[in-house]
């Protein structure tokens, strides 16, 4: 056994009885290192904005059922439970907890009890001999019906792969690197002080041992950077400042390399990401969309669809998100005037006004009333009043006009 070994075995022992080493389980601190877990690695703040911005776009997708044909189903149970998902969450947290919980950890077990839906942790999977998945939760197993697996899928049948799992080295550094930086600066920087003596401390000279208290007490109550303090100190005696051995500059350069790597674990290019989004929100929102956003949606529709309507139901649930919400203002503008352009010129008698071609069309050779391009001719159309075919009030019509 090396040196090193020896005294890493020495530090971790001492560490262990002074308690400084939690359990392995809960994937606490050692020696000052970070291990990432899905609670503490939101304190990135690279790595929360990066999170946040994909499971944001999920959460605010309009949740839709349709049938065989497209068409949307409104009121439907499965949308009422999905809004209200349970006692404790709203439809927005629930879906955007279990976007996060898929892409932190690769997986996630939605389960439906009744009229709720719940998210389950600590679910243990496994496959029968006929290939059917079996989940049992505290030695508990729970129906096929009521639950689903949905996973980040990788390469790996049973098993969804997720940042936690991906970019583990990557993360572990990159928050140790962070929580360094961080615990410098939040206690306003390491600053030690080391007293030279030249002859030997002797325990028993009471009054050299008074002498270095004296000192002592003087450094330790340096508490803010404003404070001076006068240390008188007699011949043999000099303080040096020890220097840091924490370099800022070798740090953050670590984190410039290795923060962008993180986005690649989520799908996403961050400088390409970075640079859109300086430049133009709205088609940075759109490269999120299809780089991350828009496969976990489906995965996420085929899933919930499954548990709740079967497998075998012409009816989907999906994420809908209007693309038109990613579209620069200016270009709105644009539709709208195009939409507007094309309305004015559509009847053949203005396009010949203002010099477009004309149609030559029944509909655009009509005469229309411009608020609800109804025909003048069919006033029925615009008259509530005639209904189920009255001659008289069509002929009083007539005498009207």
């Amino acid at each position: 056994m090396g040196v090193r070994d020896m005294l890493s075995n020495y530090l971790y022992k001492r560490a262990e009885k002074r308690g400084w080493v939690q359990d392995a389980y809960n994937q606490s601190i050692r020696f000052g290192g970070v291990f990432s877990n899905d609670e503490n690695i939101l304190s990135s703040s690279d790595v929360y904005e990066l999170l946040q911005d994909i499971s944001n776009q999920i959460a605010l997708a309009d949740i839709i059922v349709e049938d065989s044909k497209g068409n949307e189903i409104e009121n439907h149970k499965a949308l009422t439970t999905l809004r209200n998902p349970n006692n404790y969450l709203t439809g927005f947290e629930f879906i955007k907890l279990m976007a996060n919980s898929y892409l932190l950890n690769g997986e996630v077990y939605p389960v439906l009890d009744g009229d709720q839906i719940h998210l389950a942790s600590n679910v243990y999977t496994e496959l029968d001999e006929r290939l059917v998945e079996h989940f049992k939760i505290g030695g508990t197993e729970i129906p096929p019906y009521m639950i689903r697996h949905i996973k980040n899928i990788g390469s790996n049948h049973l098993k969804g792969v997720g940042i936690l799992d991906i970019g583990k080295d990557t993360l572990n550094g990159v928050m140790s690197a962070e929580k360094v930086l961080t615990d410098k600066y939040s206690k306003g920087g390491l600053l030690a002080f080391m007293l030279k003596l030249d002859a030997h401390i002797n325990p028993q000279n009471a009054a050299q041992s008074k002498f270095i208290k004296a000192i002592l007490d003087q450094l330790e109550g340096i508490d803010d950077s404003r404070t001076i303090k006068m240390i008188p100190l007699g011949k043999g005696y000099s303080i040096e400042t020890l220097k840091s051995p924490i370099e800022d500059d070798k740090i953050l350069a670590y984190l410039n390399v290795y923060k962008k790597d993180l986005g690649k674990f989520l799908g996403v290019n961050v400088e390409t990401y970075t640079a859109l989004l300086k430049s133009d929100l709205e088609k940075g929102m759109m490269y999120l969309h299809n780089k991350a956003v828009k496969h976990i949606m489906k995965n996420f529709g085929e899933h919930l669809t499954i548990l709740f309507l079967g497998k075998n139901s012409d009816i989907k649930i999906k994420f809908k998100i209007n693309i038109l919400d990613f579209v620069p203002y200016s270009t709105k503008t644009n539709i709208g005037y195009n939409i507007v352009r094309t309305g004015i010129t559509s009847p053949d008698n203005v396009a010949d006004m203002l010099g477009f071609p004309k149609q030559n069309t029944p509909e655009t050779q009509a005469i229309y009333i411009s608020n609800d391009l109804s025909k003048i001719g069919e006033k029925q159309a615009t008259d509530d009043s005639l209904k189920g075919g009255d001659e008289n009030s069509k002929e009083k019509g007539n005498e009207d006009l």
